[in-house]
């Protein structure tokens, strides 16, 4: 079956999709629960309100690419194609995704809900969680040099087995990084 190229298009809805490689495309409240998008390309894309729970994204390709307003619990971010990865996410819901072994450098996270997000060995250098919910997050074994944890919350990172050099985190989060030595920290 030979792949199309679809540049600059509005997708509203559940329309008709085929494999292939979008370029500048804008899709609107598209449901794509458990829909198989292996090996697709989206480049310059944003997805408004878009529910991709299950959806599975094996060798899939993301550059540059906004999802805002999505729900994308369970995904598998990790089986995505690496080459050219950058993604951006607003108002999303990602509870239950892998992002195992990454390299993310520089990906925003803006208000969403990341509980139980598996980021173990992943590399977010310069990334940012702006205003995240990150309960049960893993963060084993990552790179989290130069992040901004400021307006996060909930996030339990171990400092010896996590590299978090010039990290920002606010004074409120703190406690975030000594969850492993069993302490009250009181307000």
């Amino acid at each position: 079956m030979q792949e199309v190229f679809i540049q600059d298009q509005t997708f509203d809805k559940n329309d008709l999709w085929t494999k292939g490689e979008y370029e500048n495309c804008i899709f609107n409240h598209c449901n794509l629960t458990e829909t198989d998008l292996s090996a697709f390309k989206f480049i310059d894309c944003t997805f408004n309100m878009c529910n991709f729970s299950l959806a599975k994204l094996h060798k899939t390709t993301f550059q540059n690419v906004k999802f805002v307003d999505c729900k994308m619990l369970g995904i598998r971010f990790d089986t995505c194609n690496e080459l050219g990865l950058s993604f951006s996410f607003e108002n999303c819901l990602l509870n239950h995704s892998s992002f195992y072994k990454m390299k993310i450098k520089k990906t925003t996270f803006k208000n969403s809900q990341l509980q139980e997000v598996d980021f173990a060995e992943a590399d977010l250098t310069n990334s940012l969680f702006d205003n995240c919910d990150l309960i049960r997050a893993t963060f084993d074994h990552s790179i989290l040099e130069k992040v901004d944890f400021r307006t996060s919350y909930n996030y339990s990172i171990d400092p010896t087995t996590t590299r978090i050099k010039k990290a920002k985190f606010s004074i409120a989060g703190i406690s975030g990084l000594l969850d492993q030595y069993d302490i009250d920290i009181e307000k």
